[in-house]
């Protein structure tokens, strides 16, 4: 069940926000591939104007954690995280950058005892059913899905629900305005990511209203 706005706002107060609760703030969480810290705000500003508040920024160029620490000092409405986390020491420096969660592609003993230790949330990443069994060695229920489509789609994380029906997803991969509902339709599925909405030739282009009516038109789809 969604958590009211009042009941999110009241949470996001505080540093610390759970899996559970992020998981619940909405089902499309826009992934940012971000290469000029100068387009940081407009990009963020532009999906916060469709009411999407979680925002994950990918740590795939050079001014990733600048990007991150300039959407958390300026635009503290938004729940900004680190994307692309394949480390102890990035997610350590995801923190300190401001994010508040973070997520990964993939999964390992350090970063998963890393995540445990940490104050933010911590979303690891699987493909398969292995991995999965690790993650759930060290506590974690809420997972990435990553990538979704290349690793089976709709039909593997229906698979998967049978054996572990309390893990909840977030698949990202492969997603995008045409299948996104055939992923939430998944009673294992809570949200899912997606750089759709945010594209090379909009960036490049300036069109930050681009952006706002995207998200408009995925937020419409997924109701």
């Amino acid at each position: 069940m969604s958590l009211s706005n009042q009941s999110i706002n009241q949470l996001t107060n505080q540093w610390q926000i759970s899996p559970k609760v992020l998981f619940s703030m909405g089902k499309i969480v826009p992934v940012l591939v971000i290469k000029d810290i100068a387009d940081a705000l407009p990009i963020a500003e532009a999906i916060l104007q469709s009411g999407l508040k979680v925002l994950e920024v990918t740590l795939r160029t050079p001014s990733a954690l600048a990007v991150i620490k300039e959407i958390a000092t300026h635009l503290p409405q938004a729940i900004i995280g680190a994307g692309t986390v394949t480390n102890a020491d990035m997610l350590q420096r995801s923190r300190e950058a401001g994010a508040q969660f973070a997520i990964s592609p993939g999964l390992t003993k350090d970063l998963l005892q890393a995540g445990q230790a940490g104050d933010i949330a911590l979303i690891p990443g699987i493909s398969s059913i292995s991995e999965l069994m690790d993650g759930i060695d060290y506590g974690y229920d809420h997972l990435k899905f990553f990538p979704a489509e290349a690793s089976g789609g709709v039909k593997a994380i229906k698979s998967i629900g049978g054996p572990f029906p309390d893990i909840k997803f977030c698949p990202t991969g492969g997603i995008n305005i045409n299948n996104i509902n055939d992923y939430l339709a998944l009673p294992n599925v809570a949200c899912c990511g997606g750089s759709w909405l945010v594209t090379d030739e909009i960036v490049k282009n300036k069109d930050w209203s681009a952006i706002t009516k995207l998200c408009n038109e995925a937020i419409a789809q997924t109701k």
